[in-house]
């Protein structure tokens, strides 16, 4: 089942995000974030009109999707990045494939002309699923990011949405 996230579903993101946190680069924030501010990110990107998703499976949350503003400069208006994470060791079964289409298919409702996802590289599966969805690569920022010790290559992909 997939739906719009709720501040109630904070705790659960809070504690599928903190493996990516404490485990991985694929997010470069550094310590876990707390339920609290995921509630608030949650409401901050659907105040901006905004879909956050989180998808279950038997009444638990295992996934969430979001868009939030690209930039705050009005140009940028039109635009937003995406980002999407399941619970460790769900990955390959369609659930990031179902969700990720509900979001974008919710975004194409929007006046949002262009979906851009940074992906830390290097990630096999998260540059398979982007580009199974139409996402083309746009471009890769060398070391801009460091974690555990090591630089981190960002790629850039992106879908436009509307004509």
């Amino acid at each position: 089942m997939i739906r719009n996230a709720t501040p109630a579903d904070a705790a659960a993101i809070a504690e599928l995000y903190a493996y990516y946190v404490d485990e991985t680069v694929i997010t470069f924030e550094i310590d876990p974030v707390p339920a609290e501010e995921l509630a608030r990110r949650i409401g901050v990107v659907q105040d901006a009109g905004l879909p956050w998703l989180v998808t279950e499976e038997d009444g638990e949350v295992v996934g969430f999707a979001y868009a939030a503003p690209y930039r705050p400069r009005a140009a940028y208006l039109h635009s937003v990045e995406v980002s999407i994470y399941l619970r460790h060791g769900i990955q390959g079964r369609g659930v990031g494939g179902a969700l990720y289409r509900e979001l974008l298919t919710r975004l194409r409702e929007l006046p949002v002309h262009l979906a851009l996802s940074l992906i830390a590289l290097p990630n096999d599966a998260s540059v398979a699923l982007h580009e199974r969805l139409g996402f083309t690569h746009a471009g890769t920022f060398t070391e801009v990011g460091r974690k555990f010790d090591r630089w981190i290559d960002v790629g850039h992909w992106q879908l436009l949405l509307s004509d």
